[in-house]
């Protein structure tokens, strides 16, 4: 039997980088990662290489089955130089290989808008114009509320299946908004499932005739809220300590270091981190039990665990690298912890 692998990778577009894929098929192949060969890429395609020297190679990092197409699989990959070095576009080796165990828990909120690319409006937006104001739209059900459902439901059944650790979806604040959360124990990981669960979403929504929009303010400078990636993340003196002066002494620490966070959560993310729409102005730190308008969100149920629990960073944007974002996060943490 052969079956089919998915290489995917991410380009070397700046200051947002998109997802790329290839087939290649492999006989008589049982599914490992180890099976998954070395392969290779014209980077000159992709800005990645020069046409003059264009090869840069695919490493094979994570593997899981691809439930939409028949014996197939996807194989996330790091980017290469021909050399074997990392490529700077390779956000997954800005990770520590130290840092990344299974201490720093990671809980991705993913946001995003489907969009109508005939309109280049999100669903139930009308042409040239909006719909009614924001408000029925959050976890919403029927047709005058919720846009795109088929779509969402079928990614969700299509990422359990596959095997990625989803913990839920819903619909957001804004018209044809949507949000699927992952959770992950390892940067790496984390990174690796939404990755794969955002590739997921954009073939699936190529079978409908809509695109992702990952742009955290797509609708601009309008009363509409944009889209996040709430970092929610935990490491085991948050978990186990059981004292409140671990989590202050920790969102200190990213108050000292808000251009080294800011620098990789995203693209644009000035149009959304305003003040306004449950943020925290970009060039302004603070945190708070329960408090979506702050840069970082203690949440309540951390404080009546006994001050056990994580913390949400809800400045990333919807197109960070989660790689990065999870790097930046763990860097951080443990200068707290030294």
């Amino acid at each position: 039997m052969k079956s089919k692998l998915e290489y995917i990778w991410l380009d070397g577009y700046t200051p947002t980088q998109s997802l790329r894929s290839k087939t290649m098929v492999r006989e008589n192949f049982g599914g490992t990662l180890e099976e998954c060969p070395m392969w290779s890429f014209d980077g000159s395609s992709t800005e990645q290489a020069d046409g003059s020297d264009s090869d840069c190679l695919l490493k094979p990092v994570a593997i899981i089955p691809d439930p939409d197409r028949n014996n197939s699989f996807l194989v996330m990959t790091e980017v290469l130089n021909a050399d074997g070095s990392a490529h700077v576009s390779n956000g997954r080796a800005t990770i520590d290989e130290a840092d990344d165990d299974d201490e720093y828990w990671f809980g991705f909120e993913q946001e995003y808008f489907l969009w109508d690319t005939e309109t280049n409006r999100p669903p139930g937006f009308p042409a040239g114009g909006f719909p009614d104001p924001q408000g029925p739209y959050y976890c919403s059900v029927g047709g005058k509320n919720a846009f795109g459902r088929a779509i969402i439901e079928e990614h969700l059944d299509l990422c359990l299946e596959a095997g990625l650790n989803v913990e839920g979806i819903n619909a957001e604040v804004a018209a044809g908004q949507w949000e699927f959360q992952i959770f992950a124990k390892g940067a790496k990981r984390a990174g690796d499932e939404i990755w794969l669960g955002r590739y997921l979403l954009e073939r699936t929504a190529e079978k409908y005739g809509y695109a992702i929009e990952w742009h955290p303010k797509p609708l601009g400078d309008t009363d509409w809220n944009g889209s996040g990636m709430h970092a929610n993340f935990s490491n085991a003196a948050m978990r186990e300590s059981g004292d409140e002066a671990v989590f202050n002494k920790i969102c200190d620490e990213f108050g000292k270091n808000i251009e080294r966070h800011i620098s990789v959560y995203g693209a644009d993310n000035h149009q959304r981190l305003t003040g306004k729409h449950e943020t925290q102005s970009i060039d302004e730190f603070s945190y708070g039990v329960s408090d979506r308008g702050a840069s970082i969100r203690i949440p309540v149920g951390t404080v009546e665990d006994g001050w056990k629990g994580r913390l949400e960073d809800r400045r990333p944007a919807s197109n960070a690298d989660p790689y990065k974002v999870a790097a930046a996060i763990v860097k951080t943490c443990k200068e707290a912890e030294a």
